[in-house]
């Protein structure tokens, strides 16, 4: 079906997604958790209403569990609700959006969850639900294209998030976390003089706001925590390949320093710097008019590292899988993804334990 690029198709007013995601590893001996485990349940759907504005409401049911030589821990129940509204302009190279996120997710947890909720945090491991809840937020933003020459095209966005305070651990003090402005820059286009290839790459520049947690009988005086900026730089390129396309991506994010912290700052949580990098490939090929088949395989890498001083390795895989897609009706799609996960994790003892686990999806996406 042909692709639009700044409006919705004319002849879908309604589309909706639902399935079951695994995401599960397990661990080396030596390591906090022997295995990890999450299953989610996502529901999105978006409605159009005229020819530009379009209404999305995202939401996910999740459970997760860790084993550990202590027990299991376990965390369940329904995320926090996004409901989000685009409106294109009459020129239609201008989109405008705003987002809510509702706080129907588990905003407070028992202190005992905590090394569960943040295994499943690590951009490393890439869980599906990294979080359950939050106390809600807002977002507001725009994105524009435009020419690049006669056959480029370039692309500007920005947002800012508010978040709503919470009390995260049970017996805690009450979060206040900082706001969140971020830009994007973007280019695409064909390459060579024939355009069998094409390219598509993005910076993106986050600044974050200090999180602010209230005294509690933990903390008396209370506390701050430092998140540095972060930049993150992303490209792909499409290449046909016979009946097939070759795509290749990458992307590198980086944590920076937090700013304005000095050394005898002691009330400030630092947050330490941190790099992850990924390069991938995909062959996307089309078996039928209804069948879809794409092998893919992934790298990824993380390194953390205090404020000064250099980063270490805390850990890496590769990641290689398959993507089938199956159109069914007109208005039914069916996509399975299966993937496996081998790599290497840092522990505690300076040294490192093997990881491995699988990866299956199975989506069911509705349209009419």
């Amino acid at each position: 079906m042909p692709l639009a690029a700044q409006e919705p198709r004319a002849d879908l007013a309604t589309a909706a997604r639902t399935g079951v995601i695994l995401d599960a590893y397990s661990f080396g001996s030596g390591f906090a958790f022997a295995n990890v485990v999450e299953w989610t349940v996502p529901v999105t759907v978006s409605q159009r209403v005229g020819r530009r504005l379009t209404v999305d409401l995202s939401a996910a049911l999740a459970r997760a569990s860790g084993v550990t030589t202590s027990g299991t821990f376990r965390v369940s129940g329904l995320t926090d609700t996004d409901v989000r509204a685009s409106w294109t302009t009459v020129s239609g190279h201008l989109i405008i959006s705003v987002a809510g996120t509702l706080p129907t997710g588990q905003k407070t947890v028992s202190d005992s969850t905590v090394p569960l909720l943040s295994a499943l945090a690590t951009d490393l491991l890439a869980f599906t639900t990294p979080t359950l809840g939050s106390g809600g937020g807002a977002t507001g933003g725009f994105a524009t294209a435009f020419r690049l020459g006669e056959r480029w095209a370039g692309g500007v966005a920005a947002s800012y998030r508010w978040h709503a305070g919470y009390t995260p651990v049970s017996g805690g003090g009450r979060l206040e976390p900082g706001g969140e402005g971020r830009v994007r820059l973007g280019v695409e286009g064909p390459l060579g003089a024939d355009g069998g290839g094409y390219f598509r790459g993005a910076a993106v520049y986050t600044a974050s706001g200090a999180d602010t947690t209230a005294s509690s009988a933990a903390t008396p005086s209370g506390s701050r925590s430092g998140i540095g900026d972060r930049v993150l730089v992303y490209s792909s390129v499409s290449l046909p390949a016979g009946a097939s396309s070759l795509v290749f991506y990458g992307y590198d994010m980086y944590r920076l320093r937090r700013r304005g912290l000095t050394a005898t700052d002691s009330t400030t949580v630092r947050v330490p710097r941190g790099n992850v990098f990924a390069l991938g490939a995909r062959l996307e090929r089309t078996l039928s008019p209804a069948l879809g088949l794409a092998p893919n395989v992934e790298f990824r890498s993380e390194l953390t590292g205090a404020s000064a001083g250099s980063l270490t390795l805390l850990g890496w895989l590769v990641r290689p899988g398959v993507d089938l897609r199956y159109r069914a009706s007109g208005r039914v799609t069916l996509l399975v993804q299966g993937q496996t996960a081998f790599g290497r994790l840092a522990d505690n003892n300076g040294g490192s334990v093997a990881l491995v686990g699988p990866r299956a999806v199975v989506l069911v996406e509705w349209s009419r």
